[in-house]
């Protein structure tokens, strides 16, 4: 059973920076794929950033790129998720996912949030302008 926890959540100014976590636990060798994703009060989930590590290839939503960048720790199974030049509109609870043997994708399903089984409690983040 596989686990995942997001650590790195909180408050920051409108221009500032963040750095989020995900740690997976457990029986983590089948995990080829985690993401990021989010969802503001009253808004559907959306996805963000996610890691193929099949391929090494990285998914970026639109409004997130060149703001936000994910990394991954291959042996440990850990996602980050550096957010700089935050805006109020990315105030949201932040949602790790992953998935296990997933097979090739396209963007859409990347970021799409389906292909994901396994999900974590979430952190929030709120920017204040």
């Amino acid at each position: 059973q596989v686990q995942l926890m997001e650590i790195g959540g909180g408050s920051v100014q409108a221009g500032g920076s963040l750095r989020l976590s995900c740690v997976a636990s457990g029986h983590t060798d089948s995990i080829n794929l985690m993401g990021w994703f989010r969802q503001a009060p009253g808004k559907e989930r959306e996805g963000v950033a996610s890691f193929y590590f099949t391929t090494g290839k990285t998914y970026y939503a639109d409004h997130v790129k060149g703001r936000f960048t994910v990394s991954q720790d291959d042996s440990e199974k850990t996602l980050y998720l550096q957010m700089a030049s935050l805006e109020p509109e990315d105030t949201a609870m932040y949602y790790c996912a992953a998935e296990e043997r997933a097979p090739p994708m396209t963007r859409i399903q990347a970021l799409g949030g389906n292909l994901y089984r396994i999900w974590g409690q979430g952190t929030q983040v709120t920017v204040s302008s």
